[in-house]
């Protein structure tokens, strides 16, 4: 025996229950519906993406594995769809929460199996894959409930049904870095999409068709978004903890500090474990950039060999925390410093954050010290001043992001704002851990016009260190300090002549040069860590 609702019949506008909503009202209602998911769905699939990249790098990986994942579970979720269109009411209600549940907790899923399990990716393609095929049947089901509020023909519905769907994706897309990041954060953002999911999916459809459904369905249904809605606020109000938590399990020592923006996750640690000093180390995205025991070692090797000319106007770019520049403003002849770093959370902790400003000895408050807070590729496009020595401290170029800052174009594009004996002094990365890296940096800037001089150190925290000093014209610049130059710590020329030679294994291999259109760096970098 057939039932009476509408999950069990075609019912059209001519047959529509008295008390339901005007085909017009219940039809917009709809496609709001569709436009609220679809923004939900993409903002899944950039919380992902991002994750991704803030905890393992490689966001071109990242971004691959996530979208060709997600495409395929899409393409199996709308075959999965078809048995379920004579129910689609109720269908779509379930896989709507179902999505709000599995959507909104996927981040928090994701990085509590990073932290403890350390099972990230397996994790992540199977979250991809269940989130792709929840959003892939969203499509066949809300095509048929569109249908029974108002018949059309075919071609016109799906006209409809996907420009809704498009223009929620844009604005989904363009929510994520522009509100959801800055205001929430990664995991309450993802918690509060997965709310509105619930209730664009769950509510409305079952507000469209309220005089549809039976009785019982229809408090079954609602019962279960508000049980979604419950796990996912708390889940929310508990998230702060639960992060903290999950954070301090993936670092040895004590968390400090901790914020997520929108371009990385900054992370301060602090112990006195060995040597009785606070020991504060910084990482972004997981990677350590310096510890305050040994730092000075890595800052006056990229900073001093620069200074050893001309050096009235210095650029540095990256570096944000300071301590580069606190190096550069130990000589007094330095008039003026610009320092470009993209994010500018950064900079604020490096002037506001009381350990790291003192650590910094407060060089960014120095009158001399210009702070740019931009993409330090497209910053270049435009300048116009000219520098007599560059410091250039950039994270290592594991993301495409990054890897076109170790690009032959980047490296024509700084030509243009150096004086005729300006120094650049670039930091390369490990020639020991990663060598392919490493001379593929030096022949990228040797490719760009530049002759170099390669160099290694020794940062306990870090390891063996390389760097390439580099000058415009044939002759290789000169790797020595200034006369003038202050009392260091670490650096004397004896100790630069000796960090020229490379053991038989580490020097030049045959590697090709880094361009935007193919970044060998970031490919050299990824094999390497793969090695290790």
């Amino acid at each position: 025996m057939s039932s009476t609702t509408l999950d069990d019949r075609d019912t059209t506008a001519t047959s529509r229950p008295p008390g339901t909503p005007p085909p017009r009202g219940a039809r917009f209602l709809l496609l709001l519906a569709v436009f609220l998911c679809a923004a939900c769905g993409l903002v899944y699939e950039l919380a992902l993406t991002a994750l991704g990249s803030y905890l393992v790098g490689n966001s071109v990986l990242q971004t691959s594995v996530v979208i060709s994942v997600m495409v395929f579970a899409m393409g199996v979720g709308s075959l999965a769809a078809k048995p379920l269109r004579r129910r689609a009411v109720v269908a779509f209600a379930v896989l709507e929460g179902a999505l709000a549940l599995i959507g909104g907790l996927s981040v928090l899923a994701l990085y509590a199996a990073f932290a403890w399990l350390q099972l990230y990716m397996p994790a992540m393609v199977v979250v991809s894959l269940v989130i792709g095929i929840l959003i892939g049947a969203e499509i066949p089901l809300l095509m048929t409930l569109l249908q029974r509020i108002r018949r059309q023909e075919a071609s016109s519905a799906v006209a409809d049904m996907f420009a809704v769907d498009y223009i929620g994706a844009l604005v989904g897309g363009l929510c994520f870095p522009l509100l959801l990041l800055p205001t929430f954060g990664q995991l309450q953002g993802a918690l509060v999409v997965g709310s509105v999911n619930a209730v664009a999916g769950v509510v409305v459809v079952v507000f469209i068709f309220r005089r549809e459904i039976r009785r019982m369905v229809k408090a079954g249904l609602l019962a279960g978004v508000t049980a979604v809605l419950a796990v996912l606020c708390t889940t929310y109000a508990f998230a702060d903890d639960l992060e903290i938590t999950a954070r301090q399990h993936m670092y040895a020592d004590p968390v400090v500090h901790a914020e997520t923006t929108q371009y990385q996750d900054i992370v301060i640690t602090r112990s006195t474990a060995f040597t009785g000093d606070p020991d504060i180390r910084l990482f972004l995205n997981g990677d350590l950039q310096f510890s305050s025991v040994d730092e000075y070692r890595y800052h006056e090797s990229l900073v001093h060999p620069t200074l050893s000319g001309r050096r009235s106007n210095v650029l540095i770019m990256g570096g944000g925390d300071g301590l580069a520049l606190r190096e550069v403003l130990r000589y007094e002849d330095v008039r003026h410093v610009t320092l470009v770093e993209l994010d500018p959370a950064m900079t604020r902790l490096a002037r506001d954050y009381g350990p790291l400003r003192e650590l910094n000895r407060e060089a960014l408050d120095d009158p001399r010290t210009e702070v740019v807070n931009a993409d330090a590729f497209n910053w270049l496009r435009g300048a116009r001043q000219q520098y007599d020595a560059v410091v250039i401290d950039f994270p290592d170029p594991d993301s495409a992001s990054m890897a076109k800052l170790y690009s032959v174009e980047f490296y024509h594009l700084l030509g243009r704002v150096l004086t005729p004996q300006a120094k650049v002094m670039v930091q390369s990365g490990s020639p020991f851990f990663a060598p392919k890296t490493y001379w593929s940096i030096a022949k990228t800037i040797e490719e760009a016009g530049y002759s170099t001089t390669e160099f290694q150190v020794d940062v306990p925290s870090f390891g063996n260190w390389g760097f390439v000093l580099a000058a415009r014209g044939g002759e290789a610049p000169e790797l020595r300090l200034a006369a003038d130059a202050p009392e260091l710590r670490y650096l004397d020329d004896a100790v630069l002549e000796a960090a020229t030679v490379f053991p038989v294994d580490r020097r030049r291999t045959d590697v090709r040069p880094s361009t935007l259109m193919d970044p060998a760096v970031l490919e050299y970098v990824l094999d390497e860590w793969r090695d290790y």
